[in-house]
Formats: C-alpha cells, sequence, structure tokens
C-alpha cells in the first residue's frame, strides 16, 4: 500500500494531523470501494495503527494540560487579573 509507514523511527517524525489525515484518506477509499480485498485489510490494519497513534497523542496532550492546570498557569485568567487589579 502506498505511504504505508513502518513502525519503527518512521512514525515518530508522524505528526497528528499527518495521521488523522492519512486515517480519513484511508476510511475515503474504503468507503468508496475503491480497494481490492488484500488492499482493505492492509488499510484496515494501517487505519487501526493510525487510530491507536492519534489516540495516544491525544492522551498525551490531555495529561500535559492537566499537568499545566494544576501548575502555574492555573491561575492565570482574565477574570482573575481583573480582581488583582480592584
Amino acid at each position: 500500500m502506498p505511504g504505508q509507514l513502518k513502525k519503527t523511527g518512521a512514525q515518530k517524525s508522524l505528526g497528528f494531523e499527518s495521521a488523522v489525515a492519512e486515517l480519513e484518506q484511508i476510511v475515503a477509499d474504503m468507503e468508496a470501494g475503491k480497494l481490492s480485498l488484500e488492499d482493505s485489510l492492509a488499510a484496515y490494519q494501517r487505519g487501526a495503527e493510525l487510530l491507536s497513534f492519534c489516540r495516544s497523542r491525544l492522551e498525551d496532550a490531555q495529561q500535559q494540560v492537566r499537568v499545566l492546570e494544576e501548575g502555574v498557569l492555573k491561575d492565570f485568567s482574565v477574570h482573575g487579573e481583573a480582581e488583582k487589579n480592584n
């Protein structure tokens, strides 16, 4: 299947947006019936890999937000700044 990346260092360079775009293209190709049975199976496998990658990236981002909310950025808000100035 063209554009398929190995699960080695190449996937580390894959960005979230690129993974979502590739996943959307796979879904569109499968829905359009453009793929043979073998290609459909390979596309399904690649889609599952991309979905796992995207979920992992989203979980990482959520964890980073939690850390930021518990730290310095939690106290920063427009409403909080207005109260300090009064």
